[in-house]
């Protein structure tokens, strides 16, 4: 049973299955020449790479990294779908991000400022993160953790988050990040997939101004029963009472600060696992995927020096991904740090104590690089420029965003407002079980278009094919695949390959089926239309949600939209919108009346009839995750007015009694023609 729910016909569409292409962007933004002059990445990288992909992947590994033992062979693919990269090499990912930094004299350079939501700060230099990370590398030693023996970490994002991560990786044990928002239960489900020994939490963290506890979420979990947890390691974060079992809790100051400083990473092979990061399944069962450490950590530092044009004597990088989520270890822990970065990461929220707090910090660290999603743009830009207009963002030179499509009204913003209409915008596609960036602009190279991820990059092979894993023409619509192995893929899903194969590679033989919806314009170049579990049947006509809710941002009333699919006895689906208006007029200051039909209005003239919402709700909020990402799913359940589904993993479930309410009091109006 595969978990992605694939349509096995689409109706409606010209080709043999695939998506409408609706929207079109007629908008470019070339890259300056002094910037193409100074990029990393040149125009003949694509070349290179098509000429000999495998040996391009292999010189990257040379380059990027330094390895223990040389590999001499690259890709072993006979195993299919389960892949081999240099795996006759050997190396250790900490000794990458950390201590052949030092060796090489850049000890002094900043790794990480670290900025508490509260103010306070700390600096490591890549000196003192080698002492650190030592340090707790001897202590989990000590604790009883070996070279394969799995690690589950609860922490917020503080600097002792970065150090465990690496310490595990230092000693060969991999491990299981848990976003400090799960709850007991999500987070004994994990402990207990990976069987971890150990694991690393704090008695809390502070968000939204308050101390969050972390440490009860464990020993509940624990009670629960998680028999391979042995010892449960305790940063004190926050100084809030903690309940504590006697050989079983130990403080992080007892155990990591009195430790030797001294430590010698493990001789790893390229194929040992560095880390296992689950991801919620349609079926319940949350999936681990599972990344090992030569081919991840390549493709972490390639795309990172790449993607980014990362200068690592003179940027600062910030991403403001959580490490519970894959962005976090790629982008904050992995591939910043082999490059040599100097990042900062911060603990809060973007609105505390004020809705600056984000531009704050890009003023005060001279940040020069900044990567966030989507849903973080639409907030900013539901909030007015006037805010980011308060603080010097002259520093930034390139704006990247992951996690689902932009709107290219919020790629326009977001270039506008915090890039001062002068950066280059990356929109990167990947996942979880990529591992790395798969497709995105380069900048100094590339031509972007706002709302487009466009090409894959060098050394990557994705395509868009039809039901019968056909490429489409340009200028149509389907599902995004990977047709050749790339080095930071998933190995697997942890203890169960057979759901691996079924899930990822059981759609289109031979082929990886992400699961997204995309199209391909007149250039050939990808536009990710969303998961295909979020497209909408209209009157045979496959609509992506993507596109409709870009076609309302694209209104200057409307700040943000979430489209769903309900069900309606003459169209089989109706379109159904959620939208926050931007304040400060415009929508704001209309009747509910005038809103629907403007925004009605302009969808039919945006898109075409066919998308026109049957029903428009104006709400104050929409309910997201904790990573920012919009649980369609709950509004769904609102809009076919069935009870509201688990909502555990909302950051506000509060939400959901707001729009519920808001709908049994008639705020939507319904479509008569």
């Amino acid at each position: 049973m595969t978990d992605i729910p694939i349509p096995s016909s689409i109706p409606g569409s010209e080709s043999a299955g695939g998506l409408e292409n609706l929207l079109t962007e007629d908008r470019r933004f070339p890259p300056s020449a002094e910037f193409a002059a100074q990029a990393n990445a040149q125009r003949d990288l694509y070349a290179w790479a098509a000429a000999d992909r495998v040996g391009f992947w292999a010189d990257q590994a040379r380059e990027l990294l330094d390895w223990s033992t040389p590999f001499s062979e690259t890709l072993d693919w006979s195993g299919a779908p389960v892949a081999r990269w240099f795996a006759d090499g050997k190396l250790n990912a900490a000794y990458n991000a950390v201590d052949r930094h030092v060796e090489a004299g850049r000890g002094d350079r900043v790794a990480l400022h670290f900025e508490g939501e509260g103010g306070d700060t700390r600096t490591l230099t890549y000196a003192d993160l080698q002492r650190e990370v030592s340090k707790a590398a001897n202590a989990l030693v000590a604790l009883g953790v070996g070279t394969g023996d799995r690690v589950a970490i609860y922490l917020p994002l503080i600097p002792e988050a970065v150090v465990t991560m690496l310490a595990c990786a230092r000693i060969g044990a991999p491990h299981s990040v848990v976003f400090g928002g799960f709850s007991a239960e999500a987070l004994s489900s994990r402990i207990n997939d990976a069987e971890a020994k150990l694991v690393v939490t704090a008695d809390g963290g502070y968000r939204r101004g308050a101390a969050s506890a972390l440490k009860p979420a464990v020993d509940e979990a624990i009670a629960k029963g998680t028999p391979s947890v042995e010892k449960v390691l305790v940063v004190k974060r926050t100084g809030q009472d903690v309940a504590w079992t006697e050989g079983r809790d130990v403080w992080w100051s007892d155990a990591v600060d009195t430790a030797s400083d001294q430590h010698t990473p493990v001789e790893l092979e390229a194929e040992h696992p560095l880390f296992i990061l689950y991801t919620s399944g349609t079926t319940g069962k949350p999936k681990g995927i599972f990344h090992t450490t030569g081919g991840y950590l390549t493709q972490a530092a390639y795309t990172h020096r790449t993607v980014f044009d990362l200068k690592p004597e003179t940027d600062v990088y910030w991403c403001t991904a959580d490490i519970g989520w894959v962005t976090g270890h790629t982008y904050v822990v992995y591939g910043p740090l082999v490059n040599g970065a100097t990042q900062v990461i911060y603990e809060g929220t973007p609105d505390t104590p004020h809705r600056g707090r984000w531009w704050e910090i890009v003023q005060k660290y001279g940040v020069t690089i900044l990567y966030t999603a989507p849903t973080a743009i639409r907030t900013c830009m539901k909030w007015g420029d006037e805010i980011p207009g308060q603080f010097d963002l002259s520093s930034l030179r390139v704006l990247g965003s992951v996690g689902e499509p932009i709107n290219p009204e919020a790629w326009i913003w977001y270039r506008r407002v915090i890039g001062g209409d002068r950066t280059p915008i990356v929109d990167t596609w990947w996942q979880t079980e990529t591992g790395a960036i798969m497709i995105s602009p380069l900048p100094g190279v590339t031509e972007t278009k706002p709302g487009s991820a466009q090409v894959p990059l060098p050394g990557i092979a994705a395509d868009v094919v039809d039901d019968e894993a056909h490429s489409v023409p340009n200028g149509g619509g389907g599902y995004l695949v990977l047709t050749e192995p790339w080095p930071s893929m998933l190995r697997g899903i942890w203890g169960d390959p057979e759901r691996y194969a079924d899930t990822y590679w059981s759609r289109f033989e031979g082929l990886y089926f992400a699961g997204d919806g995309a199209k391909k314009d007149d250039d050939g170049d990808i536009w990710l239309l969303g998961r295909v579990d979020d497209v909408m049947n209209v009157s045979g006509h496959r609509l992506s949600t993507t596109e409709i809710e870009s076609a309302l941002v694209s209104h200057p009333w409307v700040a943000e939209a979430a489209v769903v699919g309900a069900s309606d006895d003459t169209t089989g689906q109706a379109v159904v919108a959620f939208v926050i208006l931007r304040g400060g007029g415009g929508g704001a200051d209309r009747s509910g009346e005038d809103v629907q039909k403007e925004l009605r209005d302009h969808v039919a003239k945006e898109i075409g009839p066919i998308a026109k919402p049957r029903q428009i709700l104006v709400v104050a909020e929409l309910p997201k995750t904790r990573s920012g990402k919009i649980m369609r799913r709950l509004l769904r359940d609102v809009a076919e007015h069935r009870q509201v589904g688990d909502a555990t993993t909302l950051a506000d479930a509060s939400v959901m009694d707001l729009i519920a309410s808001g709908l049994a009091a008639g705020s939507a109006a319904s479509s008569e023609d």
